[in-house]
């Protein structure tokens, strides 16, 4: 007897999670959302919805951040989705690297940008598992408490 496997899409994945992704943003200076290049696609760093502004370690907690860092996320779909037509075209999150705007004291980086790295987990299953860093920051643009750039791997 054969067992049919199913795998289950990025998109059908959203819709259970209950993610509906917003129009991507417009870049707010003389760049471009996304480049293509050999089969990646290299998405500009993203910050969250609503332009919070602040630092991690004063402003906001941790747990603030790994929300902060999981909305990101969603920005970054939505730039995967306008850019391809469809998350399903999605082969695999290569890179994700946060910048995390904290106070020098500031330890839990790692933790923050699990907001978004769980998230491309939740989406794309085993094809979410991905290399990456994260970096603390003096100051970011808009003084947004993170901003995230990413590398996928798609079908072209």
């Amino acid at each position: 007897m054969e067992i049919l496997v199913t795998e289950v899409t990025a998109t059908k994945k959203l819709e259970s999670l209950g993610i509906n992704l917003p129009d991507a943003s417009n870049p707010l200076a003389k760049y471009t959302n996304f480049v293509i290049v050999n089969g990646l696609k290299f998405a500009s760093g993203k910050g969250p919805t609503g332009n919070p502004k602040g630092k991690l370690g004063k402003d906001f907690s941790t747990e603030e951040g790994y929300e902060y860092a999981r909305e990101t996320g969603i920005e970054i779909l939505a730039v995967l989705k306008q850019a391809l037509g469809t998350l399903d075209k999605v082969r695999r999150v290569v890179k994700i690297q946060g910048f995390v705007n904290a106070v020098p004291e500031f330890e839990e980086h790692h933790k923050v940008l699990n907001g978004c790295s769980e998230l491309m987990l939740e989406v794309f299953g085993d094809r979410g598992n991905h290399a990456r860093s994260v970096l603390g920051a003096v100051s970011v643009r808009d003084n947004l408490p993170i901003i995230i750039d990413s590398i996928f791997e798609i079908e072209e």
